[in-house]
C-alpha cells in the first residue's frame, strides 16, 4: 500500500466540511488501507481523510484495540465529560487539554457497505470525537486549552 504525506494546519482542506460518500468504490477501499498505513507509519492513534488531503467522510482509529474504519461517521450518542492531553498528526510537536465525551455511540458504514454501530468509551471515544471533528474541519486546536509543545 502507500504511505500519504499528512497535511498540516494551515492547509485549508483541514478546515472544510468534508464530503460524504456516496458509494464504496475500489478507490475508497484503496483509501482505507492507504490511510490505515499512514495512521501506523506515523505512530498515530487515528487519521481521517481530511489530513492526507482527501475530503471524504472517512476515518481510520486503533488505539490498540484493532482497526476501526468507519465511512460516512456520526455520533448519535453521547455522555460524560472527561478532560484529557491530545496532540495531532496535523499539528506536530503540539499538545493541550480538550474536554470530550467520555462514552459515545457512532453510527457509520463499514468497507463492505454495511451500517455499523460502535459503543465507545474512554480512549476510543475522544479518537472517534477527535477524528470526526477533522471531518468538520474542526482542529483539536480550537477546542484546546493550555496548548504547548510536547516534551
Amino acid at each position: 500500500m502507500a504511505v500519504y504525506k499528512i497535511v498540516e494546519i494551515g492547509d485549508e482542506v483541514l478546515r472544510e466540511k468534508a464530503k460524504p460518500v456516496k458509494e464504496i468504490t475500489p478507490n475508497i477501499i484503496k483509501l482505507l488501507d492507504n490511510m490505515a498505513d499512514t495512521m501506523y507509519e506515523a505512530n498515530g492513534v487515528g487519521l481521517a481523510a481530511p489530513q492526507i488531503g482527501v475530503s471524504k467522510r472517512v476515518i481510520v482509529i486503533d488505539v490498540g484495540e484493532g482497526l476501526v474504519e468507519l465511512i460516512n461517521p456520526e455520533i448519535v450518542e453521547a455522555s460524560g465529560n472527561v478532560v484529557d492531553t491530545e496532540g495531532c498528526l496535523s499539528v506536530p510537536g503540539m499538545i493541550g487539554e480538550v474536554a470530550r465525551a467520555d462514552k459515545l455511540v457512532v453510527k457509520g458504514i463499514n468497507r463492505q457497505g454495511k451500517a455499523v454501530t460502535y459503543q465507545a468509551k474512554g480512549w476510543l471515544a475522544r479518537a472517534f470525537q477527535h477524528e470526526i471533528d477533522h471531518l468538520e474541519g474542526v482542529v483539536f486546536v480550537d477546542r484546546a486549552a493550555n496548548l504547548r509543545k510536547a516534551e
